[in-house]
């Protein structure tokens, strides 16, 4: 056996993956105490203005820098989601680049973030992890120019990313509307797959394959049909990201629970009892705002379940997505499963 595969580097992390995320309560009760950007700071640049900022938790900063351009900031890290040095680097890559894809941009220039343990972990893993990395950004076309490191207790790899978009076609929250379907990119599930390979180390192809692959066609898709509102759906899981999308468009969201698609193996890994804290504390949150139907806890679960680098969610029908609801006027409640 090589070092690669004796080593387990999700048993050097307490979480893993978009899990290790503070829950969506917590972090808007922090983030409440700052007022929102105003919207005519440039920081100098002639012409500049924020166009998303802090208001809504979008996915990432945009600048307007010119008439027809907009400067997309964004970063994201976490602790190893799967074993492998490789294919962690890739899914964290994979996933801070989302951000830029998720408000219709597209990435430049990424530096990289990274946290390793340098007296338990070989260097040569953390080697892999920044291979990972690079080949998914030069996948997406992305330059990476360097990054920061530090001598960390546990392993932690992502990415700052810059990107531009043009400012009158960017994807955001509040921008949906009642009437609009509701379409997602990448099916559910990988929350609970990668809690059962945490635990037992059982691998899931599937899932990294999903993790591994960039949100780039599905936003193209998504501005090539008009769309104006979506986010991706990471931490806190499909039901927070909806609910997080609707209130901030003032509409209520309807999910057709049947029609929402899972990987294979997800409902089983729930059946078992591989759930995140992340998950149930996602559930928690949005229960409140939530008409949950006749769905059960298993299915709740699976909606609310804490996604890594997971697809978009987009209002508006896009090719090659699957339709799982729609958008209707504001109700009593913010999101209604059906």
């Amino acid at each position: 056996m090589t070092i690669m595969t004796e080593v387990r580097l999700t048993q050097y992390a307490r979480g893993g993956g978009c899990s290790c995320k503070i829950p969506p309560g917590e972090l808007e009760a922090v983030l409440a105490a700052f007022p929102p950007l105003d919207p005519r700071e440039g920081r100098g640049v002639p012409g500049a203005a924020v166009l998303i900022g802090l208001e809504h938790g979008d996915d990432a900063a945009v600048v307007r820098i010119d008439g027809d351009r907009a400067l997309v900031s964004t970063v994201d890290f976490f602790a190893p989601v799967v074993d492998d040095p490789y294919d962690f680097g890739r899914i964290a890559a994979a996933n801070a680049l989302s951000d830029v894809y998720a408000v219709g941009g597209e990435p430049l220039v990424a530096l990289n973030l990274l946290g390793w343990p340098r007296d338990l972990l070989p260097m040569e893993l953390a080697h892999e992890v920044l291979r990972g990395g690079l080949d998914v950004a030069r996948q997406a076309g992305c330059a990476v120019g360097g990054g920061h490191s530090i001598d960390d207790p546990e392993p932690k790899y992502g990415m700052a990313v810059t990107g531009l978009a043009d400012p009158e076609r960017l994807l955001r929250l509040d921008a949906g509307r009642p009437g609009l379907p509701l379409s997602l990119s990448k099916p559910l599930g990988v929350g609970v797959l990668n809690s059962r390979h945490k635990a037992t180390g059982e691998v899931f192809p599937e899932a990294i394959a999903s993790m591994t692959a960039l949100n780039r066609d599905a936003a193209r898709a998504a501005a090539g049909v008009g769309a104006r509102c979506a986010t991706d759906v990471t931490g806190f899981g499909l039901l927070g990201h909806l609910f997080k999308l609707a209130r901030a468009s003032g509409v209520t969201a309807v999910v057709d629970a049947a029609a929402v698609p899972y990987l294979a193996g997800a409902r089983g890994a729930v059946r078992d009892g591989y759930v995140s804290g992340g998950t149930r504390r996602n559930l928690a949150w949005v229960s409140p705002h939530l008409d949950a139907g006749p769905v059960t806890e298993e299915e709740l679960l699976l909606l609310a379940d804490a996604q890594t680098s997971g697809g978009l969610l987009v209002a508006g029908e896009v090719p090659g997505a699957t339709v799982i609801g729609e958008l209707v006027p504001a109700g009593e409640h913010t999101v209604i499963i059906r």
